[in-house]
C-alpha cells in the first residue's frame, strides 16, 4: 500500500501548469519612451526589477530609457534606485540583485520628433553585439497619447519598426486613454497601425493584470459546479463596483476633460463586465478570448437619449468627511470650474441582449471620495421561492451571492444562509471565503509585472484589441450624448465619504434591488 501523502504534496501534484511554454521570453530590448515620467519610476522599473529578481526576464536583455533630459546611464540608474527604494513592493531592495539588474539599464537622450535621436537609439541597440537585442524590441510608450503617432512614425523611419517579422519582432505598448471618444480612438488606432500590424500593438489596462481579474475565466470555466449557475435562469443581477476613497487631488484639470465615465467606465468597468459575462472561448489563446469579449460588448443593449436618463446616473461630490478628515468639494479642487458639471461618480444599469443574460441587469458604479477603495464583482442569485423559509423570513432571508474581490486583499467569497446554533430556528447569512494571500502565500505579482512579461512573450490575452476599444467608446459616447446640455440635479450630488448620490439608489430601487457596498477587510 502506498503511504498517505501530505495535502500540500498532493496539491502540488494536482497543479496544472497551462502555459509554461508560452511564457518563454526571447532575448530582447525594452525601450521606454517618456523615461523621466512618473509611470516609469513608480511602476515600470519596479516591475522589471521584480521580474529579474524572480528570474523571469530573458537571459539576455537591455532596458533603454528615451527622454529629452540630459542624463548619463549612471545618473539615470541612480534616480531609478531612489525610486525603487520608495515604490518596490518588497523592502528593502536587494543590493546585489539591483547591482546586477542595473548593468542592463541604459539611457538615450532625444526629442520624440527628432529622427537623428532615433538613429542614435538604433546605434546604441546595435552596440550591444547581439542580433536579438537589436531586432527583438518592445517599445513602451509612457507618453501622452498625442505623441503615439509621432513616435511610431519615427521608429519606422529609423528602421526600428517593421510590419514584417523577418528579423526578430517589434511590439508597441501604449497606455490609456485610448482616445477621448470614438472618433479620436479610430484616429489613434489608425496612427498606430499605419506602421505596425494590429498584432504588434499592445494596449495596456493595468486592471487586466490583477490576479482576480485573470481568475474570473479560470473560476468560471474550470469549475463545473459554478458554470451551470452563470446565466439568466439563476442569476438575478450583477453588481460591479470600483470605489476610490481619494478625490481628484491634483488631477482636476484632467478630470474636467475626462470625468469618471471616460476615466473608469470606458476601460476598467466594461473590461471586467465583459470577462464576467462572455461566452466560453474555443481555446485559451489570445484571439478567441478577445473575440468573445468583443461579442459580449456588442451584445449590450444600445442606450438612446431617453434610456440614458433612466439607466445612467452621474454624481459629483461636495465637501464631507472621509476617514475622519474634512475634504473639500470637487468644485473647490484646483483647476476645476466653480460651476462644473463634470461627474466624479457614475452608476449604470445595462442589459445584455443575448441568450445567456437576457433580462439580467448589470449594475456598474465607480466614484471618487467613497468610504473605501475597493473593487469587486457580486453575482446575486435569484431569491428562493416564497414557501418554507422564504415565506417566514421574507426580505430577511438574504439571497445567495458570489463575490469576486479584485482589490484589496484579492479573493472570492460565497454567501449562503445557515442556521444559528440554539434551540430556536434562526437563519443568518454566512460566508465561505478564499483569499489569495492565505492560500498561495506572499508572492502575488503586481499587475505591471504580469503585463510586461506577457508583452515580452507576445501573449496579447490581457491586452485590448482595436475593435474592443472602439466598441466600448461607442457605449460611452451614447451616454455623453444623453447628458449634453443637462446640468446635475440635486439628487446627483453626494457628500464626500458616502456611497454616492440618492439618484444611484433610485436606479436600483426601480427593480427592488439595493447596492451591496464593499466592506473593509478585517
Amino acid at each position: 500500500m502506498l503511504p498517505l501523502m501530505e495535502q500540500d504534496q498532493l496539491d502540488e501534484l494536482m497543479v496544472c501548469r497551462l502555459n509554461e511554454a508560452r511564457k518563454t521570453v526571447e532575448p530582447c530590448s525594452v525601450v521606454i519612451f517618456g523615461a523621466s515620467g512618473d509611470l516609469t519610476a513608480r511602476k515600470l522599473i519596479p516591475a522589471l526589477y521584480h521580474l529579474f529578481k524572480e528570474k523571469q526576464m530573458p537571459g539576455e536583455f537591455r532596458i533603454i530609457g528615451f527622454a529629452r533630459r540630459e542624463k548619463t546611464d549612471e545618473s539615470w540608474r541612480t534616480e531609478l534606485r531612489e525610486a525603487l527604494d520608495q515604490f518596490s513592493r518588497t523592502k528593502p531592495v536587494d543590493d546585489a540583485v539591483w547591482a546586477e539588474f542595473a548593468k542592463h539599464v541604459h539611457y538615450c537622450k532625444g526629442e520624440f520628433g527628432d529622427l537623428e535621436a532615433y538613429k542614435k537609439l538604433e546605434q546604441q541597440l546595435a552596440s550591444f553585439g547581439n542580433e536579438a537585442l537589436r531586432n527583438n524590441l518592445l517599445f513602451y510608450l509612457a507618453t501622452s497619447p498625442s505623441q503615439f503617432g509621432e513616435v511610431v512614425e519615427m521608429l519606422h523611419n529609423a528602421g526600428l519598426l517593421h510590419k514584417n517579422e523577418e528579423k526578430g519582432w517589434q511590439r508597441i505598448v501604449v497606455e490609456k486613454p485610448f482616445g477621448h471618444d470614438l472618433a479620436s480612438a479610430v484616429q489613434l488606432n489608425g496612427e498606430l497601425t499605419k506602421y505596425a500590424h494590429e498584432k504588434q500593438v499592445f494596449r495596456i489596462d493595468h486592471y487586466l493584470g490583477k490576479e482576480t481579474v485573470q481568475n474570473i475565466l479560470m473560476f468560471r470555466f474550470s469549475n463545473s459546479i459554478f458554470e451551470p449557475l452563470w446565466n439568466r435562469n439563476l442569476v438575478d443581477h450583477v453588481q460591479i463596483t470600483v470605489s476610490e476613497s481619494l478625490g481628484v487631488g491634483g488631477r482636476g484639470g484632467y478630470y474636467e476633460e475626462a470625468g469618471a465615465l471616460r476615466d473608469m467606465v470606458q476601460n476598467h468597468l466594461l473590461q471586467v463586465m465583459s470577462l464576467v459575462g462572455m461566452e466560453p472561448p474555443v481555446s485559451l489563446d489570445a484571439e478567441p478570448i478577445r473575440d468573445e469579449k468583443v461579442k459580449f460588448l456588442k451584445s449590450i443593449r444600445p442606450l438612446t437619449e431617453a434610456s440614458v436618463g433612466k439607466q445612467v446616473v452621474r454624481g459629483q461630490y461636495f465637501a464631507g468627511v472621509v476617514n475622519g478628515e474634512m475634504k473639500q468639494g470637487y468644485r473647490q479642487e484646483p483647476k476645476v470650474k466653480s460651476d462644473s458639471n463634470v461627474e466624479t461618480y457614475v452608476a449604470l444599469k445595462l442589459f445584455v441582449d443575448n441568450w445567456r443574460w437576457s433580462g439580467v441587469p448589470f449594475y456598474l458604479r465607480t466614484g471618487k471620495y467613497l468610504p473605501l477603495s475597493a473593487s469587486e464583482v457580486r453575482i446575486q442569485f435569484r431569491p428562493t421561492p416564497h414557501v418554507l423559509f422564504a415565506a417566514q423570513c421574507g426580505t430577511k432571508l438574504d439571497p445567495n451571492a458570489l463575490t469576486l474581490r479584485l482589490q484589496p486583499n484579492e479573493g472570492i467569497s460565497l454567501r449562503f444562509n445557515g442556521k444559528v446554533p440554539g434551540t430556536s430556528t434562526s437563519v443568518r447569512p454566512v460566508r465561505m471565503s478564499f483569499s489569495y494571500n492565505s492560500e498561495f502565500g506572499a508572492y502575488t505579482p503586481e499587475a505591471y509585472e504580469r503585463l510586461l512579461l506577457e508583452a515580452m512573450a507576445g501573449d496579447a490575452t490581457l491586452f485590448i484589441r482595436r475593435d474592443e476599444v472602439e466598441t466600448a467608446w461607442g457605449i460611452v459616447d451614447s451616454i455623453r450624448k444623453g447628458w449634453e446640455g443637462k446640468p446635475l440635479t440635486n439628487r446627483e450630488f453626494y457628500s464626500a465619504g458616502t456611497w454616492g448620490p440618492v439618484a444611484a439608489d433610485d436606479l436600483l430601487s426601480q427593480a427592488g434591488h439595493v447596492w451591496r457596498d464593499p466592506q473593509p477587510v478585517t
